[in-house]
């Protein structure tokens, strides 16, 4: 299976793709099995559904299934959980097997077979209704205290949800963009033949291409984009001064090279002037810069409360409806672990 890969290359992460690197918003990799971290990294066998995996057991409940009442057993038993705490513990498991089942062929799927996407769609389906931060930080927090209780009692070879971070409650989750509104919104700068506009252009395809941060995007230079590399690549800094070399697709590459080649030289006016996306004035381009820029062009189309954590927030989640790891979506995104993606 051709799948993202990881390597370390003298202290760096080098977030490798396959030769033929599509858009993230062209459905870029094939689905794989969530895989497990740490060094207790397993891939779980993606095992044929089967309706029988998800039966309730007597005095759990209708829907509850044998696992989820195994579980609210230990938690009566061996933790002394309240009635109202057991009582939240299963209306939130039943809410998420109803989820998984949802997601599946026939209605059905083992606990084996937990995908990444699988419980990111369970968390999409909750900032959807509208729960507020808090209630799915206790959902996200149940479902990972059911499959941490699973591992440890050897159901499960590894925690599926090792990886998940519950959202931080009193925060708001960051709205995701669907594909139609992702090209929708880089497509409004190609309407202008302006120079300032082609740069702008260029940064956007570049910024949701690599999920970078904005301090990031703006503190790139020209000699860290690798065109000459195969897939072209760019150098991202992140926290901790943790460098990472993320692949662009065909689209992002080709307005890069236009900018570089042909817009560039036209908007610096010091020819040592490094900075790889410049201002009307020529020299490197804010943060503020890029969220005004980033704004207007959200206006225009219609999109409100657009931030650039939005498109960040955005590559996450159109990676891992790809296919690409959990994992390997966090090393390009450039930190530890991934809140409410």
């Amino acid at each position: 299976m051709t799948n993202t890969c990881q390597k370390r290359v003298k202290g760096r992460v080098d977030v490798s793709a396959p030769t033929r690197v599509p858009g993230p918003r062209r459905n870029l990799h094939r689905k794989v099995a969530v895989s497990c971290g740490g060094e207790r990294r397993v891939r779980l066998r993606m095992s044929p559904p089967h309706r029988n995996d998800f039966r309730p057991c007597p005095g759990g409940g209708p829907g509850v299934d044998t696992r989820i009442n195994e579980f609210l057993t230990f938690l009566a038993v061996e933790k002394n959980a309240s009635e109202n705490t057991i009582s939240a513990y299963r209306s939130d498991l039943a809410q998420f097997e109803k989820s998984v089942a949802g997601q599946t062929s026939d209605n059905g799927a083992s606990w084996e077979a937990i995908t990444d996407q699988m419980l990111l769609t369970f968390v999409e389906e909750l900032r959807e209704r509208r729960y507020k931060a808090a209630t799915v930080a206790r959902k996200v927090a149940a479902v990972k205290s059911f499959f941490s209780f699973m591992a440890a009692e050897g159901i499960l070879t590894c925690d599926p949800t090792e990886e998940l971070r519950s959202p931080q409650v009193g925060k708001a989750l960051p709205r995701t963009l669907t594909p139609e509104e992702v090209d929708e919104l880089l497509e409004q700068p190609a309407r202008k033949s302006t120079p300032v506009a082609q740069r702008d252009k260029a940064m956007l395809e570049l910024a949701y291409a690599t999920g970078m941060r904005v301090t990031e995007l703006v503190s790139l230079d020209v000699g860290h984009v690798a065109l000459e590399s195969d897939p072209v690549t760019v150098r991202g800094i992140g926290k901790g001064d943790q460098e990472r070399a993320l692949p662009l697709y065909q689209r992002s590459v080709d307005e890069l090279r236009q900018y570089i080649f042909h817009v560039r030289p036209k908007m610096v006016r010091n020819r040592n002037e490094t900075a790889l996306f410049v201002n009307r004035r020529g020299g490197r381009l804010t943060r503020q810069g890029f969220w005004l820029i980033l704004k207007n062009y959200a206006r225009e189309v219609g999109l409100d409360g657009i931030t650039p954590h939005t498109l960040r927030h955005t590559y996450a989640t159109h990676m891992l409806s790809g296919g690409m790891p959990l994992r390997n979506v966090q090393e390009a995104l450039g930190h530890a672990s991934i809140s409410t993606t």
